[in-house]
């Protein structure tokens, strides 16, 4: 990643981190832990910078953003933890499910270590 954007990403978090820890410290919004959810969507948001977009960025992104939203709702009283867990393990599943799709390329790091015809060349 460039440091141009890499230091874009960096400036945007520390914003969000602070307007919502700040807004939380004023009362305008209910007590959120902030750093717990937005580390979970910066992990979903790096899975998909630092590899592309590809299945195994659509599963892990895809599934560490849907965390960091549920957290917040379970937070804010608008979920209880008995809806948050079964939801993650069914969008799991929907997300695996999704990555089959041909339209998503796979990761060129698999694509390096399946075996290659070199046996059959000599």
């Amino acid at each position: 990643m460039s440091q141009d954007r890499s230091s874009l990403i960096l400036g945007i978090l520390l914003v969000g981190l602070g307007g919502g820890w700040l807004l939380s410290s004023l009362g305008f919004i209910p007590s959120v832990d902030w750093a717990w959810s937005i580390g979970l969507a910066v992990v979903g948001v790096l899975a998909v910078a630092l590899s592309g977009f590809d299945k195994v960025s659509v599963v892990v992104g895809g599934f560490f953003l849907l965390a960091s939203v549920l957290s917040v709702l379970r937070q804010i009283g608008s979920m209880s933890i008995d809806v948050e867990m079964p939801s993650l393990v069914i969008a799991a599943g929907l997300l695996v499910l999704i990555a089959r799709s041909d339209a998503i390329p796979t990761p060129r790091w698999i694509l390096k270590s399946e075996p290659s015809d070199a046996a059959d060349s000599r």
